[in-house]
């Protein structure tokens, strides 16, 4: 080889090596100029996100620092009053956990989900409120950030304080921003539980339950959501659905969700200020659903009335004092409940409408093992229950608030 040719080979090399190193390096600048689903959700969440996230200098703003001791305030308050009670009951009295816990009337209500069921690796939860989004927060116009993370906070604010969603608030506060519907909320509950989310991706169910997570069309009826692949605080890995979807017998008859759900079943189940709307004849084929494919149901008086439940599937452990419902809710005292919480064994958390835990009843209601009967001893739930007897006027919520009928899954407040 000629001298003059090392030396062409010599440049050529170079300049390829440098070529190299700037595309690398431009590589690394579009992706630390693009902010992942788990950093926005810490940021959201008042958390700081990884060092090299583009988001990371928008914590210096006094909005966010703000917010962030708010935050941590709030949920080291809720994490005492409320979570760690919740876990260390579900451990003493939830001993066979299932992989799949359906939580139906949820709205964005991770946190109670994961309290419940830790040990669950898919959550499915449902509800009519839209999805939303998350944009690029660091694409926000100017002052966008703190009236954002404003709203976040607003519409947290009841879950923070009373077990449940004052839903018209949350409506409101989280339609008109950029940051809008209920995945901002799951994701700070993701990021405040510990929880590392890997990917974000829309789910649309056609009318057979098949699942789409790219762009071909499933069909006019879709229930469109939300798919978030995390890992757990111990690294195991999780899957987190939400579905906005009409839950009435109309519903969920001109969708496929109940036939995808159907396909993780039989799950452990949570129902929650659930509005009562499981007493109602308009509800009857999601309340079959839960009772069918449920190996377990934790819920507060406004779940499954429990002349539902067939006393030989079912085994029965009260908690905590049945006062019965509310005054919003005339007519849904149920005799039954009352003597069964006779014999409840006390609790030390709050849940539900009644969200003082001296008022709270929780309900673990264990599915009995097949014992090959045919069955004829199973309630239809057709059939209308027992009619109840009028209950005097509970007392009421905070004055700061007050009822709207309910509308879909979420009890209303104004």
């Amino acid at each position: 080889m000629t001298p003059s040719l090392k030396v062409a080979l010599r440049a050529s090399l170079r300049t390829a090596t440098l070529a190299a190193v700037l595309l690398f390096a431009a590589g690394l600048s579009v992706r630390a100029d693009t902010a992942t689903a788990d950093d926005t959700a810490k940021f959201l969440a008042g958390m700081m996100p990884s060092a090299g996230s583009p988001l990371t200098p928008l914590t210096s703003d006094p909005a966010w620092q703000r917010h962030a001791k708010f935050f941590d305030n709030a949920f080291a308050q809720l994490e005492q009053r409320q979570l760690s009670r919740i876990r260390a009951w579900s451990e003493v009295h939830l001993a066979a956990p299932r992989p799949t816990m359906f939580y139906m009337f949820s709205g964005p209500d991770f946190l109670y989900a994961n309290a419940f069921h830790s040990k669950a690796s898919t959550y499915v939860l449902s509800a009519l409120e839209p999805t939303g989004s998350v944009p690029d927060l660091t694409k926000l116009p100017r002052g966008g950030i703190a009236s954002a993370l404003y709203n976040v906070e607003r519409s947290l604010g009841s879950i923070l304080s009373f077990s449940f969603f004052i839903t018209k608030e949350m409506k409101t506060d989280l339609q008109a921003g950029q940051v809008s519907g209920t995945l901002p909320i799951l994701y700070v509950f993701l990021a405040r539980a510990g929880m590392t989310i890997r990917s974000v991706t829309p789910v649309a169910l056609d009318d057979s339950g098949a699942a789409y997570f790219a762009n071909e069309n499933p069909g006019a009826n879709a229930v469109r959501g939300v798919r978030i692949l995390f890992a757990g605080s111990d690294g195991q890995d999780k899957t987190l659905y939400y579905f906005s979807t009409d839950l009435s017998n109309a519903g969920v008859k001109a969708s496929g969700f109940l036939k995808f759900c159907s396909t993780l079943a039989p799950g452990n189940s949570l129902l929650k200020s659930a509005s009562y709307l499981l007493h109602s004849p308009n509800f009857t084929t999601v309340r079959d659903f839960i009772l069918a494919n449920s190996a377990t149901i934790i819920q507060d008086d406004s779940g499954i009335p429990l002349a539902y439940y067939s006393p030989r599937k079912w085994r029965f452990f009260p908690f905590g004092r049945y006062k019965g419902a509310i005054a919003e809710f005339p007519g849904r005292y149920q005799q039954s409940y009352a003597e069964l919480f006779r014999r409840a064994q006390p609790m030390d958390f709050g849940i539900g409408y009644r969200w003082r835990a001296p008022e709270s009843n929780l309900l673990l209601s264990v599915r009995l093992p097949d014992d090959g009967s045919s069955g004829s001893d199973a309630m239809s739930t057709t059939d209308p229950p027992p009619s109840p007897p009028l209950r005097s006027r509970a007392p009421r919520p905070p004055a700061d608030i007050g009822p709207e009928q309910p509308r879909g899954g979420i009890f209303f407040w104004r």
